[in-house]
C-alpha cells in the first residue's frame, strides 16, 4: 500500500513469511478457539493444502483461551499448557508459523517459547504492561485496533511496542463499534493506519462481521458479508487478511456466526489472489 511518497512501510518477517503492504497478502486463518489436538491438526492440514495450491503464505491461528466471552458459562478453550504442544506439532508438521492471543503480561514469555506471532486482542490494545511484555519477547506482534479507537490512535499503540525495542509490529483492523451489537469497517482506516504507523496492516474479515452480544448470551454475526469486506480490504493493498474458519461453524464453541465454512475458503481465496495482484500493481495513494 503506497500511502505517501516519503513513507517507507516496514516489512515484518516471521520464518519464511514476510508481511508488507506492498507484498502479496498473507493469510492468517484457523478456528476461533483450539478445541482438540485432532481438530487443530485437521484444520491446519486443510488450510495448508488450500494455501499451497494458491501459493498463499499461511499463518495458522487459534486461541488457547477466549477470555472475553459474553457469558460466564461459554466455552473458553483448552488452555495454555495443552495448546502449546499442539502449536509446536502444527509448526513441525505443516511448516507454517502460528499465532495466538495473549491476555496478560505473565503469559507472554511462555507463549513466545513456541508461538511465532503474539496477538493483542482489541479490548487490550492500550494495556501498556501487556504491550511491553509482548515486545520484550522479541516475537512479531499483531495488535488489533480497539473497536473504540480511531485508526490514527494506533500510532501510539504501535509506538509503545517499537519504543520497547521491538519493530516487528503489525496493526489489525476489525471494525468499530456503531450503535448496539454492531460493528462497521471503514476502509479509509487501512491506508490511514499504514501512513500513521508505518506498519504492515492486517484486515480481520470475520470479526468485522461479528455482532458482539447479538444473541443475548453470545455474539452473533453475518458471515455472508465476509467475502464483501475481504475483497474491499484486499483492494486497498493490505499486508494480510485474518479469517477464522471451521468445518461446521454452527457447531463451533465460539464465533460460529461469523466464521467462514472451510469448504468455501478455497474459492474465496482464489478471488482474493486476483484482487491482490491488481491492488499491488496499482497502489493506493492518499498523499
Amino acid at each position: 500500500m503506497t500511502v505517501h511518497a516519503g513513507l517507507q512501510s516496514r516489512h515484518v518477517s516471521v520464518g519464511d513469511v514476510t508481511f508488507g503492504n506492498d507484498l502479496p497478502f498473507v493469510l492468517i486463518a484457523g478456528p476461533c478457539q483450539m478445541e482438540s489436538r485432532e481438530h487443530a491438526l485437521e484444520m491446519a492440514e486443510t488450510l495448508s493444502q488450500a494455501c499451497n495450491k494458491l501459493s498463499i503464505p499461511l499463518i495458522y491461528k487459534s486461541s488457547f483461551d477466549k477470555a472475553n466471552r459474553t457469558s460466564l458459562t461459554a466455552q473458553r478453550g483448552i488452555g495454555l499448557d495443552d495448546a502449546l504442544p499442539i502449536f509446536e506439532e502444527i509448526k513441525s508438521k505443516f511448516g507454517c508459523p502460528v499465532l495466538t492471543d495473549v491476555h496478560s503480561a505473565d503469559q507472554c514469555d511462555a507463549v513466545a517459547q513456541v508461538v511465532d506471532i503474539l496477538q493483542i486482542p482489541a479490548f487490550l490494545c492500550r494495556q501498556t504492561d501487556l504491550l511491553i511484555a509482548a515486545a520484550n519477547t522479541g516475537r512479531a506482534i499483531n495488535v488489533k485496533k480497539g473497536q473504540f479507537l480511531a485508526p490514527w490512535d494506533m500510532k501510539n499503540v504501535s509506538q509503545k511496542i517499537i519504543d520497547s525495542g521491538n519493530e516487528k509490529v503489525m496493526v489489525c483492523e476489525r471494525g468499530a463499534s456503531f450503535g448496539y451489537n454492531t460493528l462497521v469497517s471503514d476502509m479509509r482506516s487501512l491506508p490511514i493506519m499504514a501512513l500513521q504507523t508505518g506498519c504492515p496492516v492486517i484486515f480481520d474479515a470475520t470479526h468485522s462481521v461479528a455482532q458482539p452480544g447479538g444473541q443475548g448470551a453470545s455474539s452473533g454475526g453475518q458471515r455472508e458479508f465476509v467475502p464483501v469486506l475481504a475483497r474491499a480490504a484486499i483492494a486497498t493493498g493490505v499486508a494480510g487478511v485474518f479469517m477464522e474458519t471451521h468445518q461446521d461453524p454452527d457447531k463451533a464453541p465460539s464465533d460460529g456466526p461469523n466464521m467462514v465454512p472451510v469448504q468455501q475458503l478455497p474459492e474465496l481465496l482464489s478471488v482474493l489472489v486476483e484482487f491482490d495482484k491488481l491492488a499491488k500493481a496499482h497502489p493506493v495513494s492518499i498523499a
